[in-house]
């Protein structure tokens, strides 16, 4: 059987890899794992990893012209979203993105399931949601 080891790493096009990985570094804890320099000094590859989890993000410059903007309705990505253990935790989050700034929606709990959200986006527009998922109550 073919298995996993669980750490996940995910690249993302991005116009700016620097900003994009400092960003993300400071929201999430997350320290440098490695950068690509190629020649003109531009940084195309900047990969923070979070140490607890080993989530590695790496965020890619592919060195286009133009002011594109993420949007999750094209064929893609559509979101990125980090689970949380605790329904607290997002309370947690709500104030950390409070703090640095970044605009939120507020904990969302939809009518049609017990869980919650936190959806906010980093500066390319990318859609992020901190997600706790309510546990399925036990079957008499």
């Amino acid at each position: 059987m073919l298995v996993l080891n669980g750490c996940v790493e995910i690249c993302l096009s991005v116009p700016d890899p620097r900003r994009s990985g400092e960003w993300y570094a400071e929201l999430l804890g997350m320290d440098k794992r490695y950068e690509h320099f190629p020649a003109d000094g531009r940084p195309d590859y900047v990969c923070p990893v979070q140490p607890a989890s080993r989530l590695t993000l790496c965020l890619v410059g592919h060195h286009q012209d133009g002011d594109d903007r993420f949007e999750e309705t094209r064929t893609g990505l559509d979101h990125l979203e980090f689970l949380v253990d605790r329904r607290s935790d997002l309370d947690e989050w709500a104030d950390r993105l409070d703090r640095l700034g970044i605009e939120h929606s507020g904990i969302e709990e939809p009518g049609s399931t017990r869980n919650a959200m936190l959806t906010f986006r980093d500066p390319d527009n990318i859609q992020l949601e901190f997600f706790w998922r309510a546990q399925e109550p036990s079957s008499p």
